[in-house]
C-alpha cells in the first residue's frame, strides 16, 4: 500500500477515536409525588461509567424546564446534555414541573411543586441512585420558568441545594401579572398582591445570606427578562451576596440556553470540588 495512503488512513482513524465522545444513559422514570397524590415523569441522565461494577457515587445536578416545556424539553432540545453529564461526571435531573412555576400554590392544594422538586424528587433519587447525598453536591439551575424555579427553590431550600443557576429566568414575576399560568398559582395580582410579593425571587433573596449558596445568574441582551435579571443582580450586590453574573449576546431562546449550559455544569463541578 502506498506509504501516504496508510498513513492518511491511520491518521482518520486517530481522528475519529479523538472524535468518539462517551456519552450518558438517558432514561425517563416515574416518580410519586404523595404531596400531589400522582406520578410525574422525569428525565434522569446517568455518565456513561455509571452502569460499570464500580461503587462510585456522583453529585447531582437538576435542570428545570421553561413555561410551555415538560421533562423531555432539554434532552430534545439539548441532546449534548448526555455527553456532558459524562465528561463532567454529574447525575442530570430533568422533572416535569408543567407550568407550574414551582410554586406550592397557596391556593390550589393540586399544584405543589416546590415540595416535589425541593423534597420528593431528592430523596427518590438519592434512594434510587448512586448519588451524593448531601447539599453540597446538589446544584440545581433552569431556563425561564426554570431559572426562576432553581433560584427559588435554592434559596428556600439550602438544605437540600448548595448551588444555583439561572439562564433567563424570570425572577421577578410582578411585573408580568396576566402572563403565563402564574396567576394559576398565586391568584390575580390586584387581588393577592401579597402571594406575588412572598414569592418572587428578588423578594425571597432578601433571606440570602452570603456564602449560603453559590450562585451563576446569566440573561441575553436581547432577552425580555433582562431588566429584571439586572435588578436582582443589583440587589444581591446590595446586600453583599457573592455570586456569579454574566450578560451574553443572545435572546429568549434554545441557541442561547443550550449554547450556555456547559457554563452551569463546569460552574458546578468547580463547586462539588470545593
Amino acid at each position: 500500500m502506498n506509504i501516504l495512503l496508510r498513513f492518511l488512513l491511520i491518521g482518520g482513524l486517530l481522528v475519529g477515536a479523538r472524535q468518539h465522545t462517551l456519552a450518558g444513559r438517558v432514561d425517563t422514570v416515574l416518580v410519586n409525588s404523595a404531596a400531589m397524590q400522582k406520578s410525574l415523569k422525569c428525565v434522569v441522565i446517568t455518565p456513561d461509567q455509571y452502569s460499570s461494577a464500580t461503587a462510585k457515587h456522583y453529585p447531582v445536578v437538576y435542570v428545570l424546564h421553561g413555561h410551555g416545556g415538560n421533562y423531555n424539553s432539554w434532552i430534545s432540545k439539548v441532546p449534548a446534555l448526555a455527553s456532558l453529564s459524562d465528561r463532567y461526571q454529574q447525575i442530570i435531573v430533568c422533572p416535569d414541573g408543567a407550568n407550574s412555576w414551582y410554586f406550592d400554590s397557596p391556593l390550589n392544594p393540586v399544584l405543589r411543586y416546590e415540595t416535589f422538586v425541593g423534597t420528593e424528587l431528592p430523596a427518590y433519587i438519592d434512594a434510587t441512585y448512586r448519588s451524593m447525598p448531601d447539599r453540597q453536591h446538589r446544584a440545581i439551575t433552569g431556563l425561564s420558568m426554570g431559572g426562576h424555579g432553581a433560584l427559588y427553590l435554592a434559596i428556600r431550600h439550602r438544605d437540600t441545594f448548595g448551588q444555583a443557576g439561572s439562564l433567563s429566568g424570570g425572577v421577578d414575576i410582578r411585573p408580568f401579572p396576566n402572563n403565563w399560568n402564574i396567576k394559576d398559582a398565586l391568584g390575580e395580582e390586584a387581588t393577592n398582591a401579597a402571594n406575588w410579593e412572598r414569592n418572587t425571587v428578588i423578594n425571597v433573596a432578601d433571606s440570602l445570606r452570603n456564602g449560603e449558596l453559590r450562585l451563576l445568574i446569566e440573561c441575553g441582551i436581547s432577552d425580555f427578562f433582562i431588566d429584571v435579571n439586572r435588578a436582582l443582580h443589583q440587589k444581591l450586590m446590595q446586600q453583599k451576596i457573592d455570586h456569579d453574573y454574566a450578560e451574553r449576546p443572545g435572546a429568549h431562546t434554545w441557541t442561547y440556553w443550550g449554547g450556555n449550559i456547559e457554563n452551569h455544569l463546569l460552574f458546578f463541578q468547580k463547586g462539588f470540588a470545593q
